[in-house]
């Protein structure tokens, strides 16, 4: 079994309730979803919210579109994480989050065809070096190994982050990286600001209205058409939140 844990919650500092906004009378959230039910090689899709009670209207959102959800630890995302496939324990675990309403589901089955293909412990397509646009990450790994991170993961990335202790230890995992054939890293598809938002909201309602299961090539399509669009949230750094943990762990290892 193969078990996608979506994790979402309201409490971003960039952008609170970005995965709540509305896109052409659609929540953020609930497109996401849509797009990641398209994917062929998922068996079950859970969304992993927080317990905190900001996060009451996503697991109102899941009850009205009939998708599990588990509330877990707003801050050890980790362990929301893992609690959550503990509902199941599913042999392998494809990781997603709520930020990405872009999704690829034909990028999702890829990346999934890769780790098994590979017999890989862990494969994202979502890794440096980067050559998939900001927003279309997949990560796929098998359920022991997420329980080997949950038991022996103490820095405060590794906690919030889920599995950059898997990418430290290549020694410990065998980690599979699926690249696309045109480097794409330069492209931003993925909401952590306003400007995200509105990148993405124009990307629907050029596309979705005609064609609401369009993919990939359809949004490079588009901006070849109007590259005026990439010009909304091309300022954006990437990763800034990863390079906040970076900060955490330097005041976690002082204090040891």
């Amino acid at each position: 079994m193969l078990l996608a844990i979506l994790q979402a919650r309201t409490s971003s500092t960039r952008f609170p309730g970005k995965v709540l906004k509305p896109i052409l009378g659609h929540l953020m959230l609930s497109l996401q979803i849509e797009r990641i039910q398209r994917s062929k090689k998922i068996d079950k899709l859970i969304v992993a919210t927080s317990n905190d009670r900001s996060d009451n209207d996503i697991e109102s959102l899941c009850i009205n579109i009939q998708i599990p959800c588990f509330r877990g630890s707003l801050d050890d995302v980790l362990d929301r994480f893992y609690q959550t496939a503990l509902l199941y324990k599913p042999e392998h675990v494809a990781r997603l989050s709520g930020d990405c309403p872009l999704i690829d589901p034909e990028i999702i089955d890829k990346v999934i065809n890769f780790y098994f293909e590979g017999d890989f412990d862990y494969a994202t397509n979502s890794m440096a070096p980067y050559t998939f646009p900001d927003g279309l990450d997949v990560e796929v790994f098998s359920f022991s190994v997420l329980e080997k991170v949950w038991h022996e993961a103490i820095l405060p990335s590794h906690r919030e982050h889920v599995t950059p202790f898997v990418r430290q230890h290549p020694e410990m995992f065998k980690v599979g990286h699926y690249k696309n054939e045109e480097d794409l890293s330069h492209l931003r598809w993925t909401v952590d600001e306003p400007e995200d938002f509105e990148f993405v909201s124009q990307i629907y309602k050029e596309l979705y209205p005609q064609n609401p299961t369009f993919v990939t090539e359809d949004i490079l399509g588009l901006i070849n058409r109007k590259p005026s669009l990439l010009e909304i949230n091309s300022h954006v750094e990437r990763y800034l939140g990863a390079k906040k943990s970076a900060e955490a762990d330097k005041l976690f290892l002082r204090k040891l």
